[in-house]
């Protein structure tokens, strides 16, 4: 099979201008480099067509590819993750991972969380604020957590994001909303322990490989930040899951993965709330793949599933939704 591979180089964007945060979602060249890999390793051809741009230019020129593995972010707007997959399924063209309406659902934390929030998922109770008089409207308790309703990468997550008063929650909403120029998701705070969870597969047939405990160490604020995500050696420690905390990570996980109809791979972040019980926090069907300091592969290697297992299974699940084999 001749897969090609769709994605945003993040040196091609540091090239132009672009800064380290704005492109903190993009990919190293290691990444694809581990993917293509790990893909030719299962037997298939590839063909690397680079980002939403190049792949119109492809397009226009008539190139087509028995299937797309695409990890595609996009730049701007709520549908940048979309962008990709609406192409593909315009021309007609299989590919790996969700398709369009659930990358703009799960962008978006506030739609991702009353999807799973009515499908029966705990999760903790919420409001957003597309401008600054909506914050009078918020009738939560304190504490509460604020960050960019479509961000990744812990962007707009800092020590400021945990809210105790009023003040606080307008100070850090006015900052939010300047700076990323689209509205805040406000959420009572989750107080306890934190896991992302790996899933591999579609529907009935996804399963969770493994989980990982994230452990902040003393000296560095206890969230996943965008900081602490670009500079985690040293400031967090992650550890494998087991017994009875994995199982009610599995439960909610997969619930929210199949409520969004998920597809082939990602994960699912989750965390303990102030009644003890576990909660979906947000989910990321394009979770990052690099085989060495991104979450996903981290938390599979700690459960003992090696790299090429996570590609081929993603495969698996990919070629049997679309060829039906």
């Amino acid at each position: 099979m001749n897969i090609g591979l769709t994605y945003d180089l993040r040196s091609d964007y540091l090239k132009q201008g672009y800064s380290e945060e704005e492109t903190a979602e993009f990919d190293k060249a290691s990444t694809i480099e581990g993917i293509e890999n790990a893909i030719q390793n299962a037997g298939h051809q590839t063909e690397r067509i680079g980002n939403a741009f190049q792949l119109i230019k492809a397009l226009v020129n008539g190139k087509k590819w028995d299937m797309v593995f695409n990890i595609a972010e996009g730049l701007y707007g709520e549908s940048r993750e979309s962008l990709v997959p609406a192409l593909l399924e315009s021309f007609k063209i299989p590919f790996v991972f969700s398709g369009a309406v659930t990358l703009g659902i799960s962008l978006n934390k506030a739609f991702a969380k009353q999807i799973v929030r009515d499908s029966g998922v705990n999760t903790p109770a919420f409001k957003v604020v597309s401008q600054s008089s909506d914050i009078h409207d918020i009738n939560l308790n304190y504490p509460l957590f604020a960050k960019p309703i479509s961000e990744g990468t812990g962007k707009g997550i800092n020590s400021k994001s945990l809210i105790n008063n009023l003040m606080e929650l307008e100070n850090v909403c006015s900052y939010l909303l300047a700076k990323f120029n689209q509205p805040v998701l406000v959420e009572e705070y989750l107080p306890g322990r934190e896991f992302t969870v790996g899933v591999l597969g579609s529907g009935e047939m996804a399963y969770v490989p493994g989980a990982m405990e994230i452990i902040y160490n003393s000296n560095t604020h206890n969230f996943y930040s965008y900081d602490n995500k670009e500079n985690f050696e040293g400031r967090i420690s992650y550890v494998a899951v087991h017994g009875e905390m994995l199982e009610k990570c599995k439960s909610v996980a997969l619930n929210a993965w199949r409520a969004l109809n998920c597809l082939d791979g990602g994960r699912v972040d989750v965390k303990i709330d102030r009644n003890g019980d576990m909660s979906f926090i947000e989910v990321n069907p394009l979770a990052g793949l690099n085989p060495i300091i991104s979450d996903f592969p981290i938390l599979c290697q700690l459960n003992n599933v090696l790299y090429q297992e996570i590609i081929n299974e993603i495969l698996k699940s990919a070629i049997k939704r679309n060829f039906q084999i």
